[in-house]
């Protein structure tokens, strides 16, 4: 020990913000944590050994694999001796040392700046019964988020939002003094994209009924290309509108909503924009059933986007392939593997063309987001397997948004259900709380999810699934 020192042996701090560390003790995989440990902070078997209280040849058998951490009282005494950082605990589903205080710049993604960026989706090797188990006291995601920052909405609550919603959907509204201001509207579009991409539903719902009637007053009073854009601005605003209402399950309205969407932009002239909106109308006719129609209509309104491109630009690509990707889903859920193959082909095309993960158009369009329908698809198409293959492949920090990281996520889980991998099913579905807490509190589909895995989980995991469904007011 050096004069003055308090630890005889330090982990350099970075080391717990590497995106690979917060997988593994996402997983409680210690091994890995020894191994990086090792590599990244030049500690060896036996410097871990006298910080974590385990004989050297201990902790070579955790970092071979030979032996493997499952007590909670052992997570602790590593967490401790080690010296982790409060969001390197929570990280491995302990409580922190502190008060938990998440920055107010960064609530909006509900991610800190410390906090796992990332998830090991499907950690390879075997399963680890024991090491899914969490303290829920120190429960770190959706229900310490919620503590936290908020608590959910309640049913009235979430119910009286979506009655607004549809009273500015339906109402007819006169302007009365001032015109309300293209530019203002433009700029409280954007947020209430932001905020939905964000999968903060609650905060977009409040927001979208008196901007839809703004829209609507702006686009029946303005002139010229003014009208045009205010037409194009109230077919992004209808567009999220049916988003929400369609995580809503409410289906009526989301066909409102998403007729709405198309017909302000084609009023807008805009090719682009005519295309977005195609997205959101083949969203409901899928939601609907209506699988074949829905299919026709994203591949007959991309091939009409593309032979009007001779150079596309990235918002032209991006619109172009999430259609084609809209297309690949419903060829899917209409049992057609061949359309769906050969619209994911083409996507994949797009998006290697772009290049990378963007947000243009808002669409979160590409080669990750393509990988991300893959995993879908195959779910639909009754491949587990495949699916949590394509899971695999994807780079979960370059997809831009985290309503798509939470999307795949759930998707993952249900692929690992199907498989009969309750624990890591339950563990991904916590994940994606993580980052998306709405995601779980608020969707029906996911409580129907974590209602899934609760019925048929093994004793084995069992309690921690009660626990976690108990806690969201899901019951068996």
């Amino acid at each position: 020990m050096q004069p003055g020192s308090a630890r005889p042996y330090e982990v350099p701090a970075s080391i717990w913000q590497r995106p690979d560390m917060l997988a593994a003790l996402t997983v409680r995989d210690i091994g890995v944590v020894f191994r990086l440990v090792r590599q990244y902070g030049g500690l060896s078997q036996t410097v871990i050994g006298s910080m974590t209280g385990f004989s050297q040849g201990k902790v070579s058998a955790i970092m071979n694999g030979s032996q493997q951490v499952t007590a909670l009282e052992v997570f602790e005494r590593l967490a401790d001796g080690l010296n982790l950082p409060d969001p390197a605990r929570m990280a491995l589903g302990l409580a922190p040392k502190g008060v938990f205080i998440p920055r107010q710049d960064a609530v909006a993604g509900f991610i800190t700046p410390n906090a796992p960026r990332t998830v090991d989706l499907v950690q390879r090797g075997e399963d680890v019964t024991g090491v899914r188990r969490r303290d829920f006291v120190g429960l770190a995601g959706a229900a310490l988020f919620s503590a936290v920052i908020a608590q959910p909405l309640t049913d009235n609550e979430q119910l009286a939002g979506i009655d607004d919603l549809a009273a500015a959907l339906t109402e007819y509204p006169i302007a009365a003094g001032d015109l309300p201001d293209l530019g203002q509207l433009a700029t409280t579009v954007a947020q209430a994209k932001r905020t939905y991409q964000a999968c903060r539903y609650s905060e977009v719902a409040a927001s979208l009924p008196s901007l839809i009637r703004a829209l609507r007053i702006a686009s029946d009073s303005v002139e010229g290309d003014a009208r045009i854009r205010a037409h194009a601005l109230s077919a992004e605003a209808h567009h999220v509108a049916a988003s929400i209402l369609l995580k809503q399950e409410d289906k009526g309205l989301a066909w409102l909503a998403a007729d709405r969407s198309v017909q302000s932009a084609h009023a807008s002239s805009n090719p682009l924009m005519i295309g977005s909106s195609a997205r959101i109308i083949t969203h409901a006719l899928m939601d609907g059933g209506h699988h074949r129609v829905a299919t026709d209509m994203a591949s007959t309104a991309a091939k009409r986007l593309n032979a009007a491109l001779t150079q596309p630009s990235p918002n032209d690509l991006s619109v172009y392939g999430t259609l084609l990707l809209r297309g690949a889903v419903a060829a899917a859920q209409f049992g057609n593997r061949h359309t769906a193959a050969e619209l994911l082909d083409e996507a994949e095309d797009a998006g290697r063309r772009l290049g990378y993960d963007g947000n243009h158009m808002w669409t979160a369009f590409g080669p990750n987001n393509v990988l991300c329908h893959r995993v879908s698809i195959a779910l639909v198409l009754g491949d587990a397997g495949t699916a949590i293959k394509n899971a695999r492949r994807i780079d979960l920090d370059a997809l831009p948004i985290n309503e798509r990281k939470a999307t795949v996520l759930l998707d993952t889980s249900r692929a690992f259900l199907a498989w009969g991998k309750h624990d890591r099913a339950l563990h991904i579905l916590r994940a994606a709380g993580e980052i998306a807490p709405e995601e779980i509190t608020s969707r029906p589909a996911t409580h129907r999810l974590i209602h899934d895995i609760l019925t048929t989980a093994p004793i084995s995991v069992r309690r921690e699934a009660r626990e976690y469904a108990e806690s969201l007011g899901v019951t068996a």
